[in-house]
């Protein structure tokens, strides 16, 4: 196989791939960018230009569907693989992978159904591509696209928007940069109003990237040539026009072999009066190679940014490749390796969010700094200590003795009243923390990378974090009502010993005895408690804290998941593999990932040989 054969031929195969794979169709993406930096050949024409016609000559095939009216309604990428002579003649469809067509007829068919398959059995039109692939002794390497007839006027079926989407669709094929446009014009009529023409000197306004085809040339009044065109007078391309004559319908009708017809196409410039001396340059088979041969030009000039774009793919993929992680070891040993591993990565995740490396921890601190203390302040004390509650609860602790200097039991019992007020934010605060741990896990196990690949895995890490999260709150809760009910069983002693001198100051001590009814005797009693609630409560705004950090926060970072590595420990083989059972979507994209490696490191090579075989 020659240079130029063998860089066509990897051209093909890329492409071929890439739409296997997937990455043809837009998206901006390498993918996609590399499909768009590999040169093809896209066919243009107004319908009933005798598109099908060139391309059946080019292949020396009958294979594509015919009518009236908009027969191609779908792009046909149409790749051409040149084989060693003496192999036998095939297509493969890629919606049929293994499945080769020898019977160029059910080729024809298959295309007709493939194209129904999605827009039905109407008149519409579809940008979703059929590939099909052509491997054959008697073509050249070669990707050509078929594309739908540009028309003028919606016939019966079709929507009045058929025109414009037509066009657009064209449009989308031939604006780029790499495309090589063969513009299909019939001789017969005048070149001034051809659609292919029209178009393609919108988009390539200097002719570098357009081939004018004229077909019909046999069928034009006697009397008239199109050499004005074909010597590039009337309209002047940067490339030779190239003429055709295309099977007549009654040939196609009585089903002429291609080899005949390419032979009469000859024949017929060979002995013309009007194009025999341009003969050497006219027909479908001198059309080919002229494709081929500018082709494998474009090729060459484009090997560096292929190559560029190729390293860049190859680079993006391996980083893809690296987050999706390897395929898993079978055996149990492996795999338990595997899954402490995964452990730890959600561990390290979940401390930096603790820790400050990532946020998320400082809602703890908001819980200590502003919630528990706005709790605390809310506390119904000015409704516990009121006056007439005062009154109520000294009276009743004085029973059918009244108090001589100090009510101590109604001390007591408005203390302990109000001490147990402060269960309810202590068990809020617990709660608080509780939750922010909780949503911190949940972040964590999906910020670890390689968990997203194991789902049940997560699941399960998830489960085993939630329930010892659960043990440090109970923990927690039990410490800081503990903490409560410490304050409420011993009261400090230096408050009891400030209350007698507190009272002598107030001056004589038989007054006050008689006045242990009157409203100041009350207000003073509220006033000492709530003066000791508050020395409580600044008390239990330091120590709380504390408990809920040691019993949640600390145990969080310290043994989260001991529990569950205990609890590995015990499983066998086919247990750990069940939690590494991964999800299929990222198993499939793995797969596909591994294709496109593949597939990329293989051009490159071929590119790299051939560059160093020029």
């Amino acid at each position: 196989m020659t240079t130029m054969e063998s860089l066509i031929g990897l051209v093909n195969r890329i492409q071929r791939a890439c739409t296997v794979l997937g990455d043809y169709g837009g998206g901006e993406n390498t993918f996609s960018s590399l499909w768009e930096a590999l040169p093809s050949v896209a066919v243009v024409g107004g319908q009933s230009s005798g598109k099908s016609s060139v391309l059946e000559s080019i292949v020396g095939r009958d294979f594509l569907p015919r009518g009236s009216g908009i027969v191609t309604r779908r792009p046909l990428v149409l790749q051409l693989h040149k084989t060693e002579q003496s192999s036998h003649e095939y297509a493969e469809f890629l919606h049929l992978p293994r499945r080769r067509f020898t019977d160029f007829a059910m080729v024809r068919k298959e295309i007709e159904d493939e194209t129904e398959r999605v827009t039905g059995k109407t008149k519409q039109i579809s940008p979703v591509p059929i590939q099909l692939s052509i491997y054959s002794p008697n073509v050249v390497n070669l990707t050509l696209i078929d594309l739908p007839g540009l028309t003028k006027v919606a016939v019966e079926g079709q929507p009045e928007s058929i025109v414009q989407d037509i066009e657009t669709m064209v449009r989308s094929y031939v604006e780029k940069p790499n495309c090589i446009i063969l513009a299909i014009s019939p001789a017969n009529q005048d070149i001034a109003t051809s659609d292919a023409i029209k178009l393609a000197r919108e988009v390539d306004p200097t002719g570098e990237r357009t081939f004018g085809v004229l077909t019909k040339l046999d069928l034009m009044d006697k009397g008239t040539n199109a050499l004005d065109v074909l010597e590039g007078r009337s309209y002047k391309l940067q490339h030779p026009w190239v003429g055709v004559v295309n099977r007549s319908q009654a040939d196609i009708n009585r089903s002429v072999d291609m080899i005949v017809a390419r032979r009469k196409e000859s024949e017929y410039f060979a002995t013309s009066p009007d194009y025999g001396h341009l003969a050497s340059k006219m027909g479908s088979v001198y059309l080919a190679k002229l494709l081929s041969q500018h082709l494998e030009s474009v090729i060459r000039a484009r090997i560096p940014s292929i190559t560029s774009l190729i390293n860049k793919s190859i680079d993006e993929l391996e980083s893809e490749m690296n987050l999706l992680g390897r395929p898993i070891a079978l055996d149990a040993g492996a795999q338990l390796y595997t899954i402490l591993e995964l452990c730890r990565a959600f561990d390290r995740i979940f401390k930096e969010h603790l820790d400050g490396g990532r946020p998320g921890g400082d809602r703890i601190y908001g819980v200590f700094d502003h919630q528990l203390p706005a709790a605390l302040r809310k506390l119904p004390f000015d409704r516990h200590l009121s006056l007439q509650n005062v009154r109520r609860v000294v009276s009743e602790a004085d029973g059918y003795q009244p108090h001589l200097i100090a009510p101590e039991q109604g001390y007591r019992r408005l203390i302990e009243g109000s001490l147990n007020y402060f269960r309810g934010p202590a068990e809020a605060s617990v709660d608080a923390v509780h939750f922010v741990l909780k949503e911190l896990v949940r972040k964590s196990i999906g910020e670890t990378q390689e968990l997203k690949r194991f789902p049940t895995l997560q699941a399960e890490i998830a489960a085993a974090a939630n329930e010892a999260l659960e043990r440090f709150r109970d923990e927690s809760k039990k410490t800081v009502i503990r903490l409560v009910d410490m304050e409420s069983s011993y009261l400090t002693v230096d408050f009891f010993r400030r209350l007698p001198q507190e009272a002598e100051k107030g001056g004589n001590p038989t007054s006050t005895t008689t006045d242990r009814y009157a409203e100041g005797h009350f207000r003073r009693i509220g006033s000492n408690v709530s003066s000791y609630v508050g020395m409580v409560s600044e008390t239990l705004r330091n120590t709380i804290p504390k408990a809920v950090v040691y019993c949640q926060v600390r145990e969080a970072k310290q043994s989260l998941l001991n529990y569950f590595y205990t609890q590995l420990a015990k499983k066998e083989g086919k247990q750990l593999s069940q939690m590494l059972d991964e999800d299929p979507a990222l198993m499939e994209r793995r797969l596909q990932c591994a294709k496109r490696l593949e597939l990329y490191k293989a051009a490159r090579d071929e590119i790299d040989s051939v560059s160093w075989a020029r």
